[in-house]
């Protein structure tokens, strides 16, 4: 009996079930995987919902009438018309380097970068222009489009809103109509603003396919990983090449300034990005967090002005913004109507913390840069929690964050071309995965665009990284000579030279680089020697053949050498002693010195003796061989042409080199009155010392280095490095280095 009922009632049970999931009671969720949403969940920031199939039945939906009538407008629209509006935000949603990129275009040539040719009566922005110039002038170009791995655009992309006076009208049309977009493959379209009022989506209003996108303020909703990059949104006045130097000019102990935390800027009264603007009067105490707003902007702001505007407004008047940034600790960077901020790169130069507050922003260059290490991260509805998290950071921490921000400011941030190439330079190692750089080399000095993982993806074949793996670089050198006269006397100062060069404990073999119009002398005309000597013919004969990565230096060291140098073997040692404690610096001998000439507007060159200098010429100079590597491969062939032309300034244009990348002023050591030989003939292309024409050159050459690095990277020093006892008052015999006492 008990197991009759135990059947009836679930029997009514299920009868009840199948009766109310007819009629609508119930609905059952279809958990369908929306093709529009990120692979990755967790970075997205979000979870696919149930999407709930529909009867029609006795309940109502829970939906206003507002959306009914929505939903019926959109019922109303065609297919067709769906996709033009939908056709911004992206096509390929789900696109990845592995489905949407054709790697086969980069087999053959490597990593080359295609411009499209500008349009005839195309207008183009300043900023577009830039953009296009720094790739232009880079290593990756090529105007050879079948030679081209990735293209970019000649039609500016850069604002997408419809409002602008920079907004490029008819862009699908005259996009699709490309003969090389199939379909945007291997193209990288470049974007600051997108959506306008009152949502500012990130639709670009066109179809862009499979094409990659560098875009500021993109969402994590959007942002495709692995595929896109994201790019700092900055004004149409940053600059093209070099930029300024962040301004932290000295670490102070303890790391605090006047302020705590500052913010000063618009506060919109509606629409998106109102939220948290409005909401930081709840945290401003006019005394360490100055959060200052003003709704006083736009053409009819008083229309909308609430009760707290004029206040706002007097208050924000009162303080100066530059004077606020450069005396803040932390700095507040809310989002605007779009996510990304002006203030983000403004707090990095001020050195002063950015403390984020944009929620689901894809911050610039995340893929490869780790922004705990220079950023606090926020929330956006924590608002009131902010003051007491800054305040709890330690002075350690704060001090790290501060220096890691100039760090990244001048590494990636402070011009046009450095963000551009950053961007080029982390597509080239999705391309060239076996050599892409690590986390280290992109987040420690002097970054990754100084650190090629062609040359190496060892860490410790680079100068930089010594001290971070507690490694020393290889304890010998390198010599290599430079010939440019006939071997005709075993009395020339070349023969003097390789006997004291190869007589030092230090050096594992000298190469002597033949770049003379002579025939090489046969090889019972060199001397004998304890160390190998290798020579080897220049290519073309040109100067510059001496930065040559040559396979055979096999130390970390380069010892480079004009042929006229007068050295002793106990300055080399002593030379060498002092780099292996600078081995990411020029360490030797002659020194030079580069000044501001005010009257001509221009920068001068002056071999005078002074108080300080900037150069160490490589006349007799010790450095690390990576500098062979990127003198060849980073500077442009323009610099290279023209130095091999005069016949002058590769040793100026190396030391701009070196010093660009370590931010730092070569060691200059010991000092003695000569170091050339002056019985060299006048007619030899070796006594250009002598040309009246050579210093003129060098000026030239100075205003045209300065000119592509943007910048002028050379720094000053007043330090020479003597050995311990020199010209002391002891006894000779105590002293290590005595012979460069008698010199």
């Amino acid at each position: 009996m008990q197991a009759k009922k135990r059947y009836l009632i679930l029997f009514s049970t299920g009868a009840c079930i199948i009766l109310l999931f007819c009629f609508g009671g119930i609905q059952v969720p279809l958990y369908e995987r929306d093709p529009s949403r990120r692979d990755d969940l967790s970075l997205a920031g979000s979870h696919p919902g149930p999407r709930w199939l529909r009867f029609p039945g006795f309940l109502q939906p829970f939906s206003s009438r507002e959306e009914d009538e929505s939903e019926d407008h959109n019922a109303l629209i065609s297919p067709r018309q769906k996709r033009d509006t939908n056709s911004g935000v992206y096509a390929g949603k789900r696109c990845r380097m592995e489905s949407c990129f054709d790697f086969s275009l980069c087999e053959r040539n490597g990593f080359k970068v295609y411009v499209y040719p500008q349009q005839k009566g195309e207008k183009m922005s300043e900023s577009y222009q830039n953009i296009l110039s720094s790739i232009e002038g880079s290593r990756f170009y090529t105007h050879d489009p079948a030679q081209a791995c990735l293209f970019v655009l000649g039609l500016d992309t850069l604002d997408r809103d419809q409002l602008s006076p920079q907004y490029v009208h008819n862009l699908k049309a005259k996009i699709q109509g490309l003969p090389l977009w199939n379909g945007g493959k291997n193209h990288i379209i470049f974007n600051l603003y997108s959506g306008t009022w009152p949502d500012y989506t990130e639709d670009l209003g066109f179809d862009i396919g499979f094409a990659m996108l560098a875009k500021a303020s993109i969402s994590t909703e959007n942002f495709r990983p692995n595929f896109d990059v994201s790019i700092p949104l900055f004004s149409k006045d940053h600059p093209r090449t070099g930029g300024e130097r962040g301004y932290l000019k000295h670490n102070s102990i303890p790391p605090y300034r006047k302020y705590m935390l500052v913010f000063k800027g618009k506060r919109y009264l509606t629409g998106i990005g109102s939220d948290t603007r409005n909401a930081l009067y709840h945290v401003h105490n006019s005394e360490d967090v100055v959060l200052l707003t003003t709704c006083k902007h736009g053409k009819d702001w008083q229309k909308h002005k609430d009760a707290r505007c004029d206040k706002d407004n007097a208050e924000y008047d009162k303080y100066d913004y530059r004077e606020m940034l450069y005396n803040s600790t932390f700095c507040l960077v809310p989002r605007g109507r779009r996510l990304g901020s002006f203030r983000f790169l403004e707090a990095l130069q001020a050195a002063c913390v950015p403390v984020m507050l944009s929620n689901g922003w894809e911050l610039p260059f995340s893929e490869i840069i780790n922004w705990n290490t220079a950023a606090v991260i926020g929330d956006e509805r924590l608002l009131l929690q902010i003051p007491s998290t800054v305040r709890s950071i330690h002075q350690d921490k704060i001090l790290s964050l501060r220096q890691q921000t100039q760090f990244l400011w001048e590494a990636y941030f402070n011009s046009v071309e450095k963000i551009v190439l950053t961007t080029l330079e982390i597509i080239q190692d999705r391309v060239l995965q076996h050599t892409s750089r690590s986390s280290l080399m992109w987040n420690s000095l002097p970054g990754g665009l100084f650190t090629l993982p062609q040359y190496s993806t060892y860490l410790g074949d680079f100068p930089f990284y010594y001290a971070k793996l507690g490694i020393k670089p290889y304890p010998k050198f390198t010599a290599i000579v430079h010939v440019v006269t006939p071997l005709v006397s075993q009395s020339q100062p070349v023969i003097k030279l390789l006997v004291a060069v190869a007589k030092s404990q230090y050096c594992a073999q000298v190469i002597v680089l033949w770049n003379c119009d002579k025939p090489l002398p046969a090889k019972h005309r060199w001397p004998a020697t304890s160390v190998p000597v290798i020579v080897i013919e220049g290519e073309n004969k040109v100067i510059s053949s001496r930065f040559l990565p040559y396979d055979t230096i096999p130390t970390d060291a380069v010892l480079s050498l004009d042929e006229d140098t007068v050295l002793s073997t106990t300055e080399v040692d002593f030379a060498f002693t002092v780099w292996q404690s600078f081995p990411d610096r020029i360490v030797g001998y002659p020194a030079r010195s580069h000044f501001w000439d005010s009257n001509k507007e221009r920068w001068g060159y002056t071999s005078k003796w002074t108080n300080d200098y900037s150069m160490v010429l490589t006349g007799a100079s010790i450095y690390h061989k990576y500098y062979h590597y990127l003198y060849t491969t980073y500077l442009p062939a323009s610099l290279k042409t023209m130095v091999d032309q005069m016949s002058n300034c590769e040793d100026i244009l190396m030391n701009f080199l070196v010093s660009s990348v370590s931010k730092l002023p070569p060691i200059k050591v010991t000092q003695k009155k000569q170091y050339k030989e002056t019985m060299m003939g006048q007619s030899s292309r070796a006594s250009r010392w002598a040309d009246p024409d050579h210093f003129a050159q060098r000026q030239t050459c100075m205003n045209k280095f300065t000119s592509w690095f943007g910048t002028m990277p050379l720094v000053h020093s007043q330090m020479r490095l003597d050995p311990v006892l020199f010209k002391d008052q002891v006894s000779i015999l105590r002293k290590k280095y005595r012979d460069i006492e008698r010199l």
